[in-house]
């Protein structure tokens, strides 16, 4: 019965330890079948379908990019950003603050264990379902045609390193936009992640000048280009959210008041 189940857990008792031995989890009495399921299941269930999200969007997003940018040159072989800027984009610039939600709590133990109703909604699979993969879909696809088409228009070109600064510079924002809007408790570990890759890519843009142009990237008509297209593309999104919460608010904000 063990061997079969999806995560097998084992109690030692006074038959012996075969059971525990041949279990994924062993635990040593009863009451501790609580913590493991109400906090840590949970936990686990939850933090793992975000994190499955965010992996999925901060890659659809940029290629939705990539699409818009082909279109636009005629299906251009060159790509849009190239070498450094995808592997930077998918490494140093998401990747800590992606996995950074895996610290991200809802409500606390204390909540979790009074509260044991919190579990049981996991079984109706709202975190990770058709419903909710379709809307993260459709979000990557809104903010990455956002990003890519406003920046041509903004700047009136579909080519050139003015175009990679922004498009790029607002796509890395974007997505730290997200994971922030994203928390729902803070941890520490998540603020040092999503300021410290702030900070590098700050830093980082002055050896990026084979593919920005650098001495546009410090002046204020490149600023207000970037901050117009985060508003477009993050403001929908983040307000779509809110509202949605206040209809139909969710088990977690119920419980903490």
């Amino acid at each position: 019965m063990i061997q079969a189940a999806d995560v097998g857990i084992g109690i030692v008792g006074k038959e012996g330890r075969q059971a525990s031995l041949a279990a994924d989890f062993s635990i040593t009495q009863f009451h501790h079948l609580t913590k493991l399921l109400v906090w840590h299941g949970r936990n686990s269930y939850k933090r793992s379908a975000k994190l499955a999200q965010f992996i999925m969007h901060r890659g659809l997003i940029i290629s939705v990019c990539q699409t818009m940018y082909s279109i636009a040159s005629h299906f251009d072989p060159k790509g849009l950003f190239i070498n450094w800027l995808m592997v930077g984009y998918a490494t140093v610039y998401t990747n800590a603050p992606v996995f950074s939600l895996a610290f991200d709590r809802d409500v606390d133990e204390r909540l979790a264990n009074l509260y044991p109703e919190l579990y049981k909604e996991l079984k109706t699979g709202k975190s990770l379902s058709y419903r909710s993969f379709f809307g993260w879909v459709l979000v990557s696809v809104y903010q990455g045609a956002v990003i890519q088409g406003l920046s041509q228009i903004l700047l009136d070109t579909i080519t050139g390193p003015r175009l990679i600064s922004l498009s790029f510079t607002a796509l890395v924002l974007n997505e730290l936009g997200m994971v922030a809007t994203a928390i729902t408790t803070w941890h520490p570990v998540m603020i040092f992640c999503l300021i410290g890759t702030l900070l590098v890519y700050a830093g980082s843009v002055p050896f990026l000048g084979e593919y920005f142009d650098l001495g546009y990237v410090i002046t204020l008509d490149w600023l207000w280009r970037v901050f117009a297209v985060l508003a477009v593309s993050l403001v929908p999104v983040w307000a779509g959210k809110m509202i949605r919460q206040s209809w139909h608010p969710p088990s977690y904000r119920k419980v903490r008041g």
